[in-house]
């Protein structure tokens, strides 16, 4: 027999007491912001991205293009009795003649190769020099052409450059670069978080290192795009970290905090008169103030002093074949004979001396920079491909790909994402606003001083989140308007 307990109740007597609601769980804020970020950046500044990773692969393969479309010029037959330096300057300097004034050389670096003699002249852009090149075994000009910068990029490698570093608009251009690096690294975070958290609620880890069989639309894009992500996602951040460092307002700001900190690279003085200063790593790339056209006029050289100016060197500190000489600016200052091998291990250092007594006045060791200094100049030549040749080139070539790859498949999931029975909306609609609101105080003061600090160092960001937000604030507005009243 079953027995029933009934709760009895006189009329007017207070309502029984309810037993607490359990507490609700907190609303989970930090993921949604990521997803809401990462969207958006991605929609956004995907273009530029996406411009940068495909101009940026095809300059990773310039070294070998430019090898194999300029092998007349930079091969000659090897030889065992060269004509002396001096002799093969007097060559260029007869086939220039006066239109033009001498500004450095470049010997052969190995058996096989072709001297570099270069000059400046006007009509030239910035960064660039007229190259004679000489074959050291007859003298021959085997080519007279523009090079750009102290990488001494030949023409191909130099339109290459400029896509990918302007988009050939000039220093306006670069503000897409610019746009490009100092969003991918923010883009790549954002990421990497929204990875972590489906790698915490995801029953099969494996799952996300590489794509998920059996899926199909746009599960199997999100798929593609997570597990391509986690691979390319330190190499995404080192290419947005040094990338930054050739931008214009950010560039700027990396450059004056490395003042302030010390972290400069000692350059070599040519004068006594003047202590010794920093130096711009990325000249490698777009040239420096010293060979730049329009600088001071060089004093009068007499091309037989270049051997013993190379010899001279060669016992203090230069021990490798890839060297650019520089004749004196004027008759106040020496002469400078500079490593320019970029490839590991790295040798740049740096003599100057006295034409007239043959001895070194100042020099600069590569092995006595500071940390910060050797890091600048290795991440660089790793961004450029030129650290460790054509591995390096290849590795820079594939993580390139990559990127575009992510941007592609992001604009597909979005796609994806559209409703298909809504002609209103032919595109995918963004992660639900509102996320802001369900964040505690100390979250919204921190993301509030994050965006200030990252705006005073990356300006660009700044002023795109800024539209970012507006856009928006717009977007929900317009929403709200169309939804009918109750």
């Amino acid at each position: 027999m079953t027995t029933h307990q009934t709760l009895h109740t006189h009329p007017g007597s207070p309502p029984p007491a309810r037993s607490a609601d359990p507490p609700r769980p907190p609303q989970k804020w930090f993921g949604a912001l990521l997803l809401r970020l990462h969207f958006y950046a991605g929609i956004l500044v995907g273009p530029f991205i996406l411009i940068a990773a495909t101009s940026g692969a095809l300059y990773a393969l310039s070294p070998q293009l430019e090898q194999a479309v300029y092998a007349d010029v930079l091969r000659a037959p090897p030889t065992a009795d060269p004509l002396s330096l001096g002799e093969q300057v007097g060559i260029a300097q007869e086939r220039i003649g006066e239109e033009a004034t001498l500004t450095a050389v470049r010997p052969a670096p190995d058996p096989g190769d072709t001297t570099r003699v270069m000059f400046d002249q006007d009509g030239l852009g910035d960064s660039e020099s007229r190259a004679v090149f000489i074959d050291p075994g007859t003298g021959q000009v085997l080519g007279d052409m523009t090079v750009y910068g102290t990488s001494g990029a030949l023409p191909l490698r130099t339109w290459i450059d400029q896509l990918h570093r302007s988009l050939h608009l000039g220093d306006a251009g670069r503000f897409y670069s610019e746009l490009a690096a100092s969003w991918l690294w923010i883009v790549a975070l954002a990421g990497l978080g929204l990875w972590i958290v489906r790698l915490r609620r995801a029953r099969v880890k494996k799952d996300l290192l590489r794509p998920r069989r059996g899926l199909a639309g746009r599960r199997r894009l999100s798929g593609w795009h997570a597990s391509l992500g986690i691979w390319i996602v330190l190499g995404a951040l080192f290419l947005s970290a040094t990338g930054i460092t050739w931008s214009q307002l950010a560039g700027t700001n990396v450059t004056n905090l490395r003042t302030a900190l010390n972290w400069g690279t000692p350059t070599v003085s040519t004068s006594l008169e003047n202590p010794a200063g920093t130096v711009d790593e990325h000249a490698h790339h777009h040239g420096d103030a010293a060979s730049a056209p329009g600088g001071p006029e060089p004093a009068s050289t007499d091309p037989a002093i270049f051997d013993a100016v190379l010899a001279t060197s060669q016992q203090v500190n230069v021990n490798t074949g890839l060297v650019e000489i520089r004749p004196p600016a004027d008759e106040g200052t020496a002469w400078l004979v500079q490593e320019i091998q970029r490839s590991f291990p790295t040798e740049v250092d740096a003599v100057a001396i006295d034409g007239a007594t043959l001895e070194a006045t100042d020099r600069v060791d590569f092995a006595e920079f500071s940390l910060p200094a050797k890091l600048a100049r290795w991440g660089i030549d790793l961004h450029m491909g030129s650290m460790f040749g054509l591995a390096n080139q290849i590795a820079l070539f594939f993580l390139a790909a990559g990127i575009a790859t992510m941007v592609v498949l992001g604009y597909l999931m979005w796609w994806k994402r559209r409703p298909t029975r809504e002609s209103r909306s032919p595109v995918g609609t963004p992660p639900r606003r509102g996320v802001l609101g369900r964040a505690p105080w100390w979250g919204l003061a921190a993301l509030a001083t994050g965006a200030i600090l990252i705006a005073l160092a990356l300006p660009l960001v700044g002023w795109t989140l800024l539209g970012f937000l507006v856009l928006d604030t717009l977007i929900g507005l317009s929403r709200q308007r169309r939804v009918p009243s109750p």
